[in-house]
């Protein structure tokens, strides 16, 4: 199975430095840390979204098959990430895979447990709602890219970055 590259570089999306303090130590107290082996899955596209994970050292490829049975890394990020955090809001299933490309190191926050940190902090659901807000128009950049210089996608195989 080919993974297509649509994009090469690490994304720069450091979600981390940009939350407040209070939310920063707000959400030490309920998130739980792990090492992800290289090719660790923190989740599958198409599974239920039980927690945002923060990304602290390493990388984190995030892949999207296609119905022909390709992977396309859609980007790589690194520590300050912030992954699932638009499913655990909206409710919704993974739309993508993220799998940790060096030994990733992670934590996960239960959505319950988000949720009700939220519920009781108006400002940390401001932050929250900002985030995604930058996210979305970091998307939207994205596209612009990619329909201004049309063309295929380098293929690359990250199969064995991943194994």
């Amino acid at each position: 199975m080919g993974v297509i590259a649509l994009s090469s570089q690490s994304a720069s999306r450091d979600h981390i430095a940009k939350l407040s303090s209070e939310l920063l130590q707000a959400l030490q107290g309920i998130k739980t840390p792990q090492v992800l082996s290289k090719g660790a899955p923190l989740f599958q596209q198409g599974s239920s979204a039980k927690d945002v994970y923060l990304v602290e050292s390493g990388e984190v490829c995030i892949l999207f098959s296609t119905g022909q049975g390709q992977r396309q890394l859609l980007e790589v990020v690194g520590p300050g990430s912030m992954l699932g955090l638009s499913e655990i809001m909206g409710g919704t299933n993974h739309r993508a895979t993220a799998v940790a490309s060096n030994g990733a190191g992670a934590s996960s926050i239960p959505r319950e447990k988000l949720l009700s940190l939220l519920r009781g902090n108006t400002a940390f659901c401001l932050e929250i709602v900002r985030l995604l807000s930058e996210d979305l128009h970091g998307l939207y950049r994205k596209f612009r890219n990619i329909s201004a210089h049309p063309g295929r996608p380098r293929r690359r195989d990250v199969n064995a970055e991943l194994n």
